[in-house]
């Protein structure tokens, strides 16, 4: 079933978004083009079809490209806190707002 104008509305409504009449309509036919789409792969019987972990893996055996389940600390500090307005000891310094 085909969204109508009303619902593109709501839903820029609840987005907190300005459409104009043309945005609107665009979106429209964006959307319902979408959900046509997404009709058409539910009409396909897919009973029987094994999933695929990777698309070449229909045509050859694909190895997955895991890595080893390491526990390690991450060492992004440095780099967040360089970017902060005031930082010491590895924290973030921020104003303070309870007396």
């Amino acid at each position: 079933m085909p969204l109508q104008d009303r619902d593109i509305d709501r839903i820029a409504e609840l987005a907190r978004l300005r459409l104009s009449d043309a945005e609107r309509d665009a979106m429209l036919k964006q959307i319902n083009a979408f959900f046509t789409i997404v009709e058409r792969m539910r009409a396909v019987d897919t009973r029987g079809v094994e999933p695929l972990a990777h698309p070449l893996s229909a045509l050859r055996e694909q190895p997955l490209p895991l890595r080893d389940d390491v526990a390690r600390q991450p060492t992004l500090r440095d780099a967040v806190l360089a970017g902060a307005p005031a930082a010491r000891d590895g924290l973030f310094l921020v104003p303070r707002v309870v007396e």
